[in-house]
């Protein structure tokens, strides 16, 4: 999947209101672009950060600049776009090239389970159980090749633990889909003194059925698909 427009680099400044960032591009202009990221991006947002910028000149949007790559100094790239996963994971599921979910022809996306909560995505093929997808982007990573889930205690995902293992435990199956937004991640693992609370709920989900996905990514400043299988582990 190619970025719409080509990707231009800056130097972050500063990260604020979740949302905002001070930027400054290679031409000495210092411009705010867009964080599509609700989350802390511990270990991203650091000023001095060598990020790379989507631009776009349509007038409905406030700001000229999206932030979508964080450059690390040994050549690696981290995605900071958190609504890239489900764009990569549902033209792969379209395409029958997600492990384990290969047979499914038919990806509805959004759609309403539990008490209050929708699923990235319900998968369905004559003949299968139903499938309830949820995807979450990993960012974090504090050891070399490890990457971690959540980097914030993250009710909502605790919510989404308790959702898909209800989905479980009536007869359907129950994916819990990663997405490692990391060119150097190797494995993938919880963080658990970040939220032991999410952790605890991942224990009990597993062992109601839920099942775990978790894919790399290859990123560049010319776009982004997804890659291989990581080994997921819990210590």
């Amino acid at each position: 999947m190619r970025f719409q427009t080509p990707l231009v680099p800056a130097v972050l400044l500063r990260r604020y209101k979740r949302f905002l960032a001070d930027v400054r591009l290679e031409d000495g202009r210092e411009v705010t672009a867009h964080v599509a990221n609700p989350g802390s991006m511990l270990g991203l947002a650091e000023p001095g950060t060598a990020v790379w910028l989507e631009p776009n000149d349509d007038p409905r949007r406030k700001l000229g600049f999206a932030w979508k790559l964080s450059a690390l100094p040994d050549g690696h790239f981290v995605g900071v776009d958190t609504g890239l996963p489900n764009r990569l994971v549902r033209a792969a599921l379209e395409a029958g090239s997600v492990p384990g979910l290969e047979a499914y022809c038919t990806v509805l996306p959004e759609r309403r389970y539990g008490e209050r909560s929708r699923v990235d995505f319900l998968l369905q093929q004559e003949g299968l159980r139903d499938a309830w997808v949820e995807v979450k982007s990993v960012t974090l990573s504090r050891s070399a090749g490890v990457a971690e889930f959540p980097d914030s205690v993250t009710a909502r995902g605790a919510r989404h633990l308790d959702e898909l293992a209800a989905v479980a435990a009536r007869g359907d199956r129950a994916v819990m889909l990663f997405v490692v937004q990391r060119t150097d991640a190797r494995q993938v693992t919880l963080a658990a003194d970040i939220d032991p609370t999410y952790t605890e709920r991942f224990r009990a989900a597993r062992a109601a059925g839920v099942e775990t996905v978790a894919l790399g990514c290859r990123l560049s400043p010319e776009g982004a698909t997804l890659a291989d299988s990581l080994p997921f582990t819990i210590s």
